[in-house]
């Protein structure tokens, strides 16, 4: 049988070929899985079982025809987690990394610098396990000893799972429309034993999270927001993301971000942090839009690692 490195050296130029933007990283991680070792160094990597040439053969053909790597493996790495992939459920991607570092930098702080006065259900299964808010005998949240975030377009929980991972004692709420997107944040939180309240609901929803009107520390979204016309070009985007995480509605695709834009300017308390990914080539857009709600000072663009602009962030007005 060849070596490994033979086998990751063709494996590369199979799916270099195929237009693959990462042929070689690729082609480890695919040998890595297949071994059963993630972070696979070639160097040291164990002795190949008899079958490993047709197993990672087979794993390579599915890469090679454009299945995302990460729902081939079934996890993707986002900041300092390991969270899983399933198809159906939008990949979260490394320039939303920065869109978390933002509202990770806002709740820390923010944190014990709020109260909250909300019903919920003692019993509410939504709600996990340790969660830091302080709950009395009727169910009401009276007091967070640290921030109070909610992640609207959760997706998989990305970016929730990750304040709260790295954010003490904050009391985070991600919300979703997808039932395959709750399913999968939630099995991430309770397998990271992350105390995330991920909830089924539509941002477009004037009621949604009404319990914590005017509560809000910090407000994060990576919504759907591709114009209809702006099909993506990658396979791995356009056939496998769904619809409903891709296209954000309306001719210019910011009809999704515009309901999360009113959804913090009821949600979030004086002095709130609202931050919200966008495209590109919607930053001007978006800052207008949120101008427009007088809700909001200090709304400015920043950039993610590439100098994309990614994201608008602005603070509630008092």
């Amino acid at each position: 049988m060849p070596d490994l490195r033979a086998l990751v050296a063709g494996a590369t130029a199979v799916l270099a070929e195929a237009g693959v933007l990462s042929p070689r990283v690729d082609a480890v991680a695919l040998a890595g899985h297949a071994l059963g070792v993630p972070n696979l160094v070639l160097a040291m990597a164990p002795p190949l079982p008899p079958d490993f040439s047709a197993r990672y053969a087979a794993l390579v053909e599915r890469r090679r025809l454009r299945e995302p790597l990460q729902h081939i493996t079934g996890t993707t790495a986002f900041r300092h987690l390991d969270l899983t992939v399933r198809p159906g459920v939008f990949v979260p991607r490394p320039e939303t990394e920065t869109v978390a570092q933002v509202a990770i930098d806002a709740a820390r702080a923010l944190a014990g610098a709020s109260a909250v006065a909300s019903i919920l259900e003692p019993s509410d299964p939504t709600r996990s396990a340790g969660a830091a808010a302080v709950v009395d005998s009727s169910g009401a949240v009276v007091d967070s000893p640290g921030a109070v975030v909610v992640d609207l377009c959760t997706g998989g929980g990305a970016i929730a799972l990750s304040v709260a991972d790295e954010v003490p004692g904050a009391w985070v709420t991600a919300v979703e429309l997808s039932p395959e997107g709750v399913a999968l944040a939630r099995g991430d939180a309770d397998r990271l034993g992350l105390a995330v309240r991920v909830l089924t609901g539509d941002v477009r929803e004037a009621s949604l999270l009404a319990e914590l009107d005017g509560a809000v520390d910090v407000l994060v979204s990576n919504p759907p927001y591709i114009p209809p016309d702006a099909v993506p070009i990658d396979p791995e985007v356009r056939d496998h993301d769904p619809d409903l995480a891709l296209y954000g509605g309306g001719a210019d695709g910011l009809e999704v971000p515009r309901a999360v834009v009113r959804a913090a300017v009821r949600l979030l308390r004086p002095g709130g942090t609202f931050v919200m990914e966008h495209a590109e080539v919607q930053a001007a857009a978006v800052r207008a839009d949120v101008a427009a709600t007088g809700a909001f000072t200090d709304i400015h663009t920043v950039v993610d690692l590439t100098g994309r602009d990614r994201m608008v962030v602005a603070t509630r007005r008092p």
